[in-house]
């Protein structure tokens, strides 16, 4: 997580931490220690504080009396509603923009920023890979004049970030990274239509890969060998003590 003098204030430290998490610079779990934060960022644990009470109420981190502030740990429904929530604001936005057309300069942004994407990607910079990616879906709602809820695309996309546990592939970033660009093709042709077709095709591709990842269970070796000695039936090959039959 970058930091320089200039980040003094606690809403600057909650905007901070957010970047870091989508660009999966924060792993689910991270302590967040306070004085470690005020250290860092040259400010009183106060104003540390402050900020993480702001995350706190959007749902990014936890605090535990006494073990201190974490990110959060999403469990798959929390990652579910989160995608749900998700897809109710960017195709809301996007039927919405059947009436109210986007502007020739707000594609011009959303092209930029898909540009700085394919850098990234192509750079292998993983963490600017992650945290554009993400960004474009804020972007996009910025670009169809909805700045309120931005933010609250901002902390969603965070949350569905941090159930993906590992690093996204560089295949997966680029198969993203094509899907954005169709995307901001059919809003420039005003396939309005086409272009919430896409989306809605675009955040089940990206749901259904976070879920491959969250289903890689580092118990599955151990679940795996108890399964077996289940199936094989002979206490006598494991080591582990026979059950007493119940029956006569």
């Amino acid at each position: 997580m970058n930091t320089d003098p200039s980040a003094k204030s606690s809403s600057q430290i909650a905007v901070r931490i957010t970047e870091a998490i989508l660009a999966k610079q924060l792993a689910p779990g991270t302590r967040l220690g306070e004085q470690q934060l005020a250290d860092l960022f040259g400010v009183s644990r106060t104003q540390v504080r402050e900020a993480l009470t702001r995350l706190m109420a959007r749902g990014i981190v936890t605090v535990s009396a006494r073990r201190g502030w974490f990110v959060i740990e999403p469990t798959a429904e929390q990652a579910r509603e989160a995608f749900e929530a998700r897809r109710v604001i960017e195709l809301g936005l996007l039927r919405q923009a059947r009436v109210r057309p986007i502007s020739a300069q707000a594609i011009g942004q959303l092209r930029d920023h898909i540009a700085r994407e394919e850098a990234a990607i192509a750079g292998a910079d993983v963490g600017a890979r992650s945290y554009l990616l993400g960004d474009f879906h804020v972007c996009l709602c910025e670009c169809l004049g909805n700045s309120l809820l931005s933010e609250t695309l901002r902390d969603l996309t965070a949350r569905t970030t941090l159930t993906a546990m590992l690093h996204q592939s560089s295949e997966q970033a680029e198969d993203s990274c094509s899907e954005h660009v169709l995307i901001v093709e059919a809003l420039e042709r005003g396939d309005l239509e086409r272009a919430e077709q896409l989306m809605q095709d675009h955040l089940q591709h990206v749901e259904s890969g976070l879920t491959q990842v969250r289903s890689s269970d580092p118990l599955e070796p151990l679940r795996q060998a108890l399964a077996s000695v289940s199936r094989q039936g002979s206490a006598g090959e494991t080591g582990l003590p026979r059950q007493e039959s119940k029956r006569p």
